[in-house]
């Protein structure tokens, strides 16, 4: 999924669990408030097992311009989202973590996770 913003059309890549897609909706929902940091534009890849799944995922992640990661306990299974991270880390994207539950700080190797907030989202991507 990407995110632009709409003040300077910065392009936010989403990472997530599968598990974690109603998390990936409530972002996208809280997007369309007039006062969010940013517009939404859904780019998720539908069907991410078929065969050219990591070239169109990665053509995405060179598109933009960082990525944010819904960090859940399932993102230590989730084998489609740890690719897109370390895609985005061979791509030199900028990678955020942001906690999807309240009660779950499940952490990920080198990525830096905050709590969810629309300003540790619009810091991040001012700092892009």
């Amino acid at each position: 999924m990407e995110i632009k913003k709409v003040t300077d059309n910065k392009v936010i890549f989403v990472a997530f669990a599968i598990e974690d897609e109603r998390q990936r909706d409530f972002l996208k929902g809280q997007s369309l408030h007039t006062n969010s940091p940013f517009e939404y534009v859904d780019m998720s890849v539908k069907d991410p097992y078929d065969s050219n799944w990591k070239d169109r995922v990665r053509t995405r992640i060179r598109r933009s311009d960082g990525v944010i990661a819904l960090v859940s306990k399932n993102s230590l299974s989730s084998s489609g989202q740890k690719w897109e991270i370390q895609c985005a880390r061979e791509e030199k994207k900028r990678v955020i973590g942001i906690w999807v539950y309240k009660d779950d700080r499940t952490n990920l190797v080198e990525v830096n996770t905050v709590v969810w907030t629309w300003a540790a989202i619009e810091k991040f991507i001012d700092s892009l």
